[in-house]
């Protein structure tokens, strides 16, 4: 694998953040909550943690070229990652533990509307402690 530069990945996070503001300008005129942004646990950085009603979903924000692959960006791994960070987020604040959870994917393409995915994973049986 080829590795970047520093202007490179500087870059891709400056475009990160950008498209994460983006994401919660839209989930907030749809009637969302913003819980938290870039929450960081030990097991990893939740993007976005919003609330509308009685639902929590947690939200893993993508910036890609095309929305084609955007599902394939999302690796088993991070799955894990991000469902473990829940995990945690939820048992730090435990009034929001009787709450229902989903874990949502945002994408943002060039001069696109950001597109919400509700529900993109289910956490595997065996997977997070949730």
């Amino acid at each position: 694998m080829r590795r970047r530069s520093v202007a490179a990945r500087r870059a891709a996070h400056q475009r990160g953040l950008a498209a994460e503001r983006l994401c919660t300008l839209r989930l907030r005129l749809t009637g969302w909550c913003i819980l938290a942004r870039r929450y960081a646990t030990p097991a990893g950085e939740l993007d976005i943690v919003a609330r509308r009603g009685g639902l929590i979903a947690f939200i893993e924000v993508k910036h890609r070229k095309d929305r084609e692959r955007v599902l394939d960006a999302v690796s088993f791994h991070q799955r894990r990652r991000i469902e473990n960070a829940a995990t945690i987020f939820l048992s730090r604040h435990p009034n929001w533990r009787k709450l229902s959870f989903r874990f949502d994917l945002m994408v943002v393409t060039p001069w696109r509307w950001p597109c919400h995915l509700p529900d993109a994973w289910r956490p595997e049986r065996s997977g997070a402690a949730i």
